[in-house]
């Protein structure tokens, strides 16, 4: 198969092309550093010919610093991917895996001893300055526990990145309904790894921690450390998306797929677990936050396992040993 990967020169997007050569596929890098712009509808007309499907990875990432950057979000993820769509529907290009994110989700699942499986809005400004990070019950106030969420769950994006990375699978959807093709989205999780970015305002908690310990720095854990997150290997992430590329999911539809390992770490467990194996200075726990953050968000990637037949095979310890001592993009 001949797979066009935009963002293929990038973190996630150089993995898949590995992997897709591997499977012995042939995979065409389509990327900004290269010179190709995916909001540049004649640029993506012309890589299109021969190839039998699209694995877009292109994306700008990341919280972001302020809401101004949102025109930026929308214009690379959102414009990007209608100008991909539309040249995918001219060439006729039927085949599409998308890298989504959990994000979608908004806050993860809960649950309240009273009152069962709630949706908590979004944390207050007051609540996180007086260092309560946990939400609480909309009903009774109540502490909630914390659960898996699957793909069925309604979307609550909270932030300008997590609204645009909705947006594209809308795209997507709107895309498969109109040619007939088939659409897979994967909802990353936590993906870290080598080549991950270093240090920027839009990089990954990962990359954080680990660019501050190659600086010597402690890294600093925002609000008390106890955020649930699922880290996931970029090895095992590019490994689904061959396996969504290779599948057959039904036509005319886009399938979403939670990806996650399945082993939920807290924020910082991650931040002590990369020091050691770093050999770094301890983790400092600040209580800062940011506001567009959630608490916990760990999925359910059941139905990717079984559909797929993908298991998440890089366990937390051994991923974190070797993310210590990757290097990074951009590091010297």
């Amino acid at each position: 198969m001949r797979v066009l990967v935009t963002g293929g020169a990038g973190f996630i997007g150089s993995h898949v092309v590995e992997a897709l050569a591997a499977r012995g596929h042939e995979p065409v890098v389509f990327d900004l550093r290269e010179g190709h712009e995916v909001r540049d509808p004649q640029a993506v007309a012309s890589a299109l010919p021969g190839v039998d499907a699209v694995c877009h990875q292109a994306a700008m990432v990341g919280l972001g610093t302020r809401f101004g950057d949102a025109p930026d979000y929308v214009s690379h993820n959102d414009l990007g991917t209608a100008v991909l769509l539309a040249a995918m529907a001219d060439a006729g290009v039927r085949r599409l895996v998308l890298a989504g994110s959990m994000v979608v989700y908004g806050e993860g699942a809960y649950t309240c001893g009273r009152h069962g499986p709630v949706r908590p809005g979004p944390r207050a400004a007051g609540d996180l300055d007086a260092g309560c990070f946990e939400p609480r019950c909309p009903r009774c106030g109540a502490e909630l526990r914390p659960g898996l969420v699957g793909e069925d769950a309604p979307a609550d994006p909270r932030n300008v990145y997590a609204t645009t990375k909705l947006a594209q699978e809308h795209l997507a959807s709107a895309w498969a309904r109109s040619t007939g093709g088939t659409a897979v989205s994967l909802r990353y999780h936590n993906v870290y790894g080598p080549r991950m970015p270093r240090d920027t305002p839009y990089a990954g908690v990962a990359s954080f921690f680990r660019s501050a310990l190659a600086r010597g720095e402690a890294p600093r854990v925002y609000e008390d450390g106890g955020q649930r997150r699922d880290f996931v290997h970029v090895r095992d992430v590019a490994a689904a998306n061959v396996a969504a590329l290779e599948s057959g999911p039904a036509a005319g539809a886009l399938t979403a797929y939670n990806t996650g390992s399945g082993d939920p770490r807290t924020v910082g467990e991650m931040a002590r677990a990369l020091a050691a194996a770093y050999g770094g200075p301890e983790p400092v726990v600040t209580g800062e936050y940011r506001l567009g953050d959630v608490r916990h968000i760990t999925a359910d990637s059941s139905r990717l396992r079984a559909e797929l037949g993908w298991r998440a095979e890089v366990r937390f310890p051994e991923g974190m040993r070797e993310f210590a001592g990757a290097k990074l993009r951009g590091e010297r």
